[in-house]
């Protein structure tokens, strides 16, 4: 009876190890398959990681090489412009030379080498005030072509002509030119409202035919020491663009009844702004380098209604030393006579309140014996003029 009993017990164990081998392999597997998922999963977010942080290189490297890039192009740009500038400039010299060697004058020559130019504004209604000149201290005749060899100062009346060539007013002008041959006739229709296109064409002109260190406008009632404009230029001579005279900004007008209104107003900024600086429209002094630039450009140069403004604005973009001389603006009560009576003479005198000698037709004489330097003074004058 023993050995039965002893048989079933050891049948139940070993079906119960059988169980429990089943069961702890099942677990094991079960074990395995999620370490397994486990080890995966860490290695495809490792994956996945790694695929991020190259990408952001990437990303990164892109971005670096876009700037480098746009680096590059920066630096390519202004060496573009540096060599536009460089270009510009060599073609402005040669612009220049290119006037200086073929511009030929209106008798068909080389342009006469001369010191300065000096064109007088004048209309056609003014033959009094341009007689007040002559009489005083403008040279005349034989002097006047003196003046010109010798010194190298050229003085002309400059002056269009009417709206109809060669009516009784240019008639006029044609006569007293033949018997003072003092004046530089101009492609220009007369006008008061034309004065910045006169002023254009005159420096352009006066370019085309004379080969001057400088360019001055006058108006013609304004009192005007040769000798001592001479010398004063000469301190400039060695500067390559100077814009010389009484350098002024008044407000910009804009009533329509203004007499010197500006219609483009709006483009000086909010009402009640004043005019950059410029020189009094009555006398100014330009260098060589900015004659040839007026003529060169005068195309594109626009015209203000204001002459003086006008030639201000054509100068604000350039390198121009602005030189502001009161000498250029002296008064005719006491202010010239007492600089005079010191030795100091002025170089131009008017009156401000009629932007002009008052009465100049009248009153010039006695300026010019009042605010004179002497008939010697522009002889006498030493500023090295070489032919």
């Amino acid at each position: 009876m023993k050995p039965k009993a002893s048989k079933r017990l050891s049948i139940t164990w070993i079906s119960l190890l059988c169980i429990s081998c089943f069961f702890l392999g099942a677990i094991f597997t079960l074990i395995r398959l999620r370490m397994s998922d486990s080890g995966s999963q860490f290695i495809l977010q490792h994956r996945r990681d790694q695929e991020v942080n190259v990408k952001k290189t990437q990303e990164k490297h892109v971005t670096e090489n876009v700037l480098r890039t746009h680096k590059a192009i920066e630096a390519l740009d202004k060496s573009v412009s540096m060599l536009q500038n460089q270009l510009s400039v060599r073609q402005s010299s040669q612009q220049i030379v290119d006037v200086s060697t073929t511009n030929t004058s209106t008798e068909g020559n080389q342009r006469k080498k001369v010191f300065m130019v000096i064109g007088i504004n004048t209309a056609f209604t003014s033959r009094k005030r341009r007689d007040s000149l002559r009489e005083t201290w403008m040279p005349q005749g034989e002097n006047l072509e003196k003046l010109e060899k010798e010194k190298g100062i050229v003085v002309k009346f400059m002056i269009g002509h009417s709206v109809a060539p060669h009516n009784i007013l240019d008639k006029e002008i044609d006569s007293e030119d033949a018997q003072y041959k003092d004046f530089f006739r101009l492609d220009h229709v007369e006008g008061y409202h034309n004065l910045s296109a006169k002023t254009k064409t005159f420096f352009s002109s006066a370019v085309a035919t004379w080969d001057a260190e400088f360019y001055v406008k006058i108006d013609d009632d304004v009192h005007v020491n040769l000798g001592m404009l001479a010398s004063t230029l000469a301190l400039h001579r060695h500067k390559p663009r100077v814009y010389i005279g009484c350098m002024k900004s008044g407000p910009v007008l804009t009533k329509k009844t203004a007499k010197y209104r500006e219609p483009e107003f709006w483009k000086f900024g909010e009402e009640g702004n004043e005019y950059f600086r410029h020189a009094t429209g009555q006398i100014y002094a330009i260098s060589k380098d900015l004659a040839t630039y007026i003529s060169n450009n005068q195309e594109i140069l626009h015209k203000y209604a204001n002459e003086d403004v006008t030639l201000g604005s054509w100068f604000i973009g350039l390198e121009v030393e602005h030189i502001d001389d009161r000498n250029f603006c002296c008064g005719t009560h006491r202010d010239c006579e007492m600089k005079a009576e010191a030795g100091e003479v002025c170089v131009a005198s008017f009156d401000w309140k009629c932007s002009g000698i008052c009465k100049s037709v009248d009153r010039m004489w006695m300026v010019h014996v009042m605010c004179g330097e002497g008939d010697k003074a522009v002889w006498d004058a030493n500023y090295n003029f070489l032919r």
